[in-house]
């Protein structure tokens, strides 16, 4: 009885130390670690001293990564959040700054715009926590109750799975099947000649992508509920297809890196990687490492010049373009401040990106290029963080409001996705596709996003089957052994 009773408590005790011991690590290298060595070997130009206000971002977002991921609860609205906060507004934003070496397709920023930006960039993530802190006191206040759990329909999954291919030999008839292996830029021109319209092409480059991956994870959860024999077989066989499918639509030599991070990281989902927190913790793990490592270097295939070598790990950051959300935000900041503002327009113009020019002529353009017409660029493919977004739309004031709602949302729907990433169902599906178009969401710009992202939530929506009564998901997700 003794031996028992003491047997799982020393594991336990074992368990914890070794979580302890994980999470003082992964602290001593995110939050410690790379900002100490970014300031010991990236010198100060003396540009402004708005490196001082990211450099602590970096470390906070270095504290939040690591107690999400060491946790092992896939809450993956708040970790992509925070993922993206510490790459580029932490890490990349201190290192442009200490250099003076700025991304290269937002020229010409001026260096007073540097401390107001950076506390700008603050003051949402200082809103996003309080109101998430105060969303999750309430939710003590109140009685829990169970989640409702929901499932997939077979009939509706493989509609959408015969659509989802339709889409998607639809697109590659149009582009030629020598698009899944030219360069982005080749890519992205072939494109435009297929489909002129903006609206048109986004919308296409969606419907090729988005209804084949919801489908493909609706086949995956049919499968795993399937019982043993030809009709598991049959589910896997349209599994496999689903992924050859969308590695030809979603190439990770053609299309956008964030296009084939999301598709990815959602086929590793469905593959079960967040479905116990040992596995989890290694999901959000490899994600950290990736954004920091590989996103660089998957830049490799933008051109027809193939190079992935790196000229430092903080060098990589100075200059770089695909780091230019800070200074985006710094315009965006610069055309509140001017006055330019039209509350609430760029929005609209984002929800209804539907809406072909033709029949709005006066529609609003793509924050991005509003941002690089602003300022007389003459690159206009540019990033539109969130931040951005809630400048040229409402100033500094929707910032704080912005964020303010968006943490008890991401909070809300993490409560829903975490023991769904377990338990599987409809849930699951959400929950493997949605969070990781948050790194997307976040660096805008939002006209961009919403088109695909209208498509992935109506292939969700239509996949739906209500689960009868009493079909509730666990409260959190279970530590189960892999």
């Amino acid at each position: 009885m003794t031996v028992e009773a003491t047997a799982p408590s020393r594991q336990t005790k074992a368990t914890t130390g070794l979580r302890t011991l994980a999470l003082a690590v992964s602290i001593a290298v995110l939050a410690l670690g790379v900002p100490g060595a970014l300031l010991l070997t990236v010198p100060d130009v003396g540009r402004s001293q708005g490196w001082v206000v990211t450099i602590l971002i970096a470390v906070y977002g270095g504290v939040r990564l690591s107690v999400a991921w060491v946790s092992g609860v896939p809450r993956l609205f708040d970790f992509f959040l925070w993922l993206y906060t510490y790459v580029f507004m932490g890490v990349a934003a201190t290192v442009q700054m200490r250099t003076g070496d700025v991304a290269e397709t937002t020229p010409g920023m001026n260096p007073a715009l540097d401390l107001p930006t950076a506390y700008v960039v603050l003051l949402g993530l200082v809103a996003y926590e309080v109101s998430r802190l105060v969303w999750f006191w309430l939710r003590r206040r109140t009685p829990t109750r169970e989640l409702r759990s929901a499932g997939v329909s077979a009939f509706r999954g493989l509609l959408l799975y015969g659509l989802g291919f339709a889409f998607a030999a639809y697109y590659l008839y149009r582009l030629g099947w020598q698009v899944v292996v030219a360069d982005r830029y080749t890519a992205s021109d072939m494109a435009s000649q297929a489909w002129s319209e903006p609206s048109t092409r986004a919308i296409v480059n969606a419907l090729a992508v988005y209804p084949l991956l919801v489908a493909t994870g609706a086949v995956a959860q049919l499968r795993q509920r399937s019982q043993p024999g030809a009709g598991r077989l049959a589910w896997t066989g349209l599994f496999w297809m689903g992924v050859a499918g969308l590695l030809l639509v979603a190439s990770p030599i053609s299309s956008a890196r964030y296009t084939f991070g999301t598709v990815a990281f959602a086929i590793a989902c469905y593959f079960g990687v967040t479905r116990t927190q040992a596995r989890a913790r290694l999901a959000m793990g490899g994600m950290i490492l990736a954004m920091i490592f590989l996103f660089p270097i998957a830049d490799a295939f933008r051109t027809s010049t193939v190079s992935v070598s790196r000229s430092s790990f903080f060098g990589e950051y100075a200059g770089n373009g695909d780091y230019d959300s800070f200074w985006q935000i710094a315009n965006a900041l610069s055309y509140s401040l001017a006055g330019y503002v039209e509350p609430f327009r760029q929005i609209l113009g984002s929800l209804l990106f539907w809406v072909p020019r033709t029949l709005w002529p006066d529609k609003p353009t793509d924050t991005g290029i509003l941002m690089a017409d602003y300022r007389g660029y003459s690159f206009s493919n540019l990033s539109a963080p969130i931040w951005a977004e809630f400048l040229v739309n409402g100033g500094v004031l929707l910032v704080a409001v912005g964020f303010a709602v968006l943490g008890p949302l991401l909070a809300s729907l993490d409560r829903r996705m975490a023991p769904a990433h377990y338990a599987g169902g409809w849930w699951g599906l959400v929950g493997a596709i949605l969070p990781v178009y948050m790194v997307i969401l976040m660096r805008g710009s939002l006209l961009q996003a919403t088109g695909a992202l209208f498509v992935a939530i109506a292939g969700l929506i239509f996949v739906r089957r209500r689960s009868p009564a009493g079909n509730e998901l666990p409260a959190v997700p279970r530590s189960s052994p892999d």
